[in-house]
């Protein structure tokens, strides 16, 4: 996976595949990891209008392509990237 990528395919532990639409990604330096944002396409909005967003991080490969997803472990690492989310989340808003 690279930074500039739109969609990324998904296995879950089922082994299912779902194409996904990259929201954004990012690197921290905190961290020394690279997260990425998506959620699946075709995603339904709730009763707030909200869709649900997953969160990963992932190590690009040496050719700076494709990279293994890997699940966020700590609450700093949650805490980060919801900020992150809610700075990114303004900003389209301000757009609009």
């Amino acid at each position: 996976m690279d930074h500039g990528q739109e969609n990324i395919t998904i296995v879950d532990e089922n082994g299912n595949e779902q194409l996904c639409n990259v929201l954004f990604t990012f690197e921290s330096e905190e961290f020394g990891k690279s997260y990425v944002l998506y959620y699946p396409i075709g995603a339904e909005e709730d009763e707030n209008e909200e869709i649900e967003i997953h969160a990963s991080s992932f190590t690009p490969n040496e050719n700076g392509e494709d990279g293994d997803l890997l699940p966020i472990e700590t609450e700093p690492e949650w805490d980060m990237i919801e900020e992150m989310l809610n700075t990114f989340l303004d900003e389209e808003e301000e757009q609009e």
